[in-house]
This record gives structure tokens, C-alpha cells and sequence, in this order.
């Protein structure tokens, strides 16, 4: 059975989500049929998560982004609701206290999966605590072994409770960047766009409709 996550929240723990059409922001085209519940934004410390750099985007829309509409991509869950929590600013700069924070949050408020597609090399303890709540409460929890092209896992997804996340590219091999080692446990297609292995005249990157950096309404 194929499942398309109906009926699952996913926390997004990252830079936001471009989920409306208002005060300057426009919602991802390719999210117009996915399911979106309300999250919080740790950054302004206000009820609209608005994604100011893309990233969050891009990673919401691999996660649910719509499908079977002749628009962008398919999401690999299109059936999952996506809970928007922003913890990292326009730069893609945030603090431990602020993932911490939305950790919680995300646990608190029905989210059954957090995704965290972030990290950096220094443990912390406050977030070790905030997983293992969210842990206790049932939530599965994700995050990026790390994009430093080294044999160490980043936190947070070298801490317990939490799937660490490699990238393989197109032939199933390890992408550069992508860092590895104890606490891997898992490896998935993350692209390469330094090489074009599929041969379609086009680099490996992971194609997705997100917002064009520095411009949040386009």
C-alpha cells in the first residue's frame, strides 16, 4: 500500500512557509492544494510564519506540495497537512532557543512529525530536552545529518530520538556535501548539481516551487 499521508501533520521547523496572498507574501502555487494548520513564527514572535528566503518553502513542498495538478512537482506526501514554524530569518540565521521553542510548539499543538532541515556542529542541551518532550508525546522526529561534506552527523539530528537524514544523488552514491557517519540512519535522493547522472541535459539538483529569493511575492 502506497500512503499519502492523509491525515498527518508535519511540522516544518525552518525558515517558513509562503502560505498566502497578502501584505506583500504569495503563497506557493504548487502548495495551493495542500493542506496548511496554523504554526507560529519564532522569529517575529507573531501568528504568520511567512517564509522571507525560500528554503522553507522548498522543503514544505517536497514534504505535501500537490500533486496530479500540471503544476511544479509532486510532494512525496501530498495528503499531509504542513504545520509552518519559523525559527531562521531571511539570512537562514536563527538559535537553538528559538528551535527549541518551536520543537515544543510543534508537540503541543498536534503536529505528528517534525521536520528539521537545519543544524550545526555544537550539541545543545536545551534542544536535546525539547526533543525528548516531543519524543515522550509520540512525535516523530527528523531532522538533516548535514550538508558539511563530513564523517560527522550535525545536531539535531545527531541526538537521540531524532531520524538523521543523508543525500545520495542519482547512481545511489553519497552526494559531496552530504555529511555522514555514526548516527546516520538513512539516506535519500538530495540531488547533485555538479553532474547530470539522469543524462536529461539538466544538473541533479531537487526541483521546487518556492518564492525567488529576496522577493517574497514572487
Amino acid at each position: 500500500t502506497r500512503e499519502r499521508g492523509a491525515g498527518v501533520v508535519v511540522a516544518v521547523i525552518d525558515t517558513g512557509v509562503a502560505w498566502r496572498d497578502e501584505a506583500g507574501f504569495h503563497r506557493a502555487p504548487d502548495l495551493a492544494l495542500t493542506e496548511l494548520v496554523p504554526g507560529w513564527d519564532f522569529v517575529d514572535n507573531d501568528a504568520t510564519p511567512d517564509d522571507e528566503h525560500g528554503h522553507g518553502t522548498h522543503v514544505a513542498g517536497t514534504i505535501a506540495q500537490s500533486t496530479n495538478n500540471a503544476l511544479g512537482v509532486a510532494g512525496v506526501a501530498p495528503g499531509a497537512a504542513i504545520m509552518p514554524l519559523r525559527v531562521l530569518d531571511a539570512n537562514g540565521a536563527g538559535s537553538w532557543g528559538g528551535i527549541a521553542a518551536a520543537i515544543r510548539w510543534a508537540a503541543d499543538h498536534g503536529a505528528d512529525v517534525i521536520n528539521m532541515s537545519l543544524g550545526g556542529g555544537t550539541r545543545s542541551r536545551t534542544i536535546e530536552r525539547a526533543i525528548d518532550y516531543a519524543h515522550e508525546r509520540g512525535v516523530v522526529i527528523v531532522a538533516a545529518a548535514g550538508n558539511a561534506a563530513r564523517g560527522t552527523v550535525e545536531y539535531p539530528a545527531r541526538h537521540d530520538h531524532v531520524i538523521a537524514v543523508g543525500s545520495v544523488r542519482f547512481d545511489r552514491t553519497l552526494s559531496y556535501y552530504s555529511s555522514y557517519g555514526e548516527g546516520l540512519d538513512i539516506v535519500a535522493p538530495g540531488g547533485d548539481t555538479r553532474v547530470d547522472q539522469n543524462e536529461d541535459g539538466i544538473p541533479d539538483g531537487v526541483v521546487q516551487n518556492t518564492i525567488v529569493g529576496g522577493d517574497t511575492a514572487r
